[in-house]
């Protein structure tokens, strides 16, 4: 295992990753839907990681959902970074992480291709994230 750190620019919202394939190439997606586009969404996931997110302020902390309602983007209100993004499906809380909010991660390792998932059925959009988002999510909230 590998731990990659991410957060939103003013450090409000932070992720620990535990990557299961030190070294190697990242995938990630560069989503194709009009949100991800104009803030630059490119996320990344392995059903093998572990992500343990962090909300220092939950003041700061904004919640947004579209669409289907599924995807819940984890926003800070002060810097507007995006850092990880989660679906709880079926009780278990699943998440992708923004690889443009990586922190000394080599560019060179992304490997990013496009996405698009318009048109999608629901539940094959539901069971796809089941299958290769991470599935080992915690989130803490600290108290202010």
């Amino acid at each position: 295992m590998e731990t990659l750190t991410g957060r939103c620019h003013c450090g409000t919202l932070s992720f620990e990753l535990d990557w299961p394939d030190p070294g190697a190439p990242i995938r990630a997606r560069a989503c194709g839907c009009t949100y991800c586009t104009r803030h630059r969404g490119t996320y990344t996931s392995h059903p093998r990681a572990r992500l343990r997110a962090r909300v220092a302020d939950p003041a700061l902390l904004s919640r947004y959902r579209f669409g289907t309602g599924t995807a819940e983007f984890h926003v800070c209100a002060r810097c507007g970074g995006i850092p990880f993004c989660t679906s709880a499906i079926d009780g278990h809380l699943y998440a992708v992480v923004n690889v443009n909010t990586f922190v000394d991660v080599d560019p060179a390792r992304l490997e990013v291709a496009g996405s698009d998932f318009d048109g999608e059925a629901l539940d094959d959009r539901l069971a796809r994230r089941a299958r290769s988002w991470i599935a080992d999510v915690e989130v803490v909230v600290e108290r202010g």
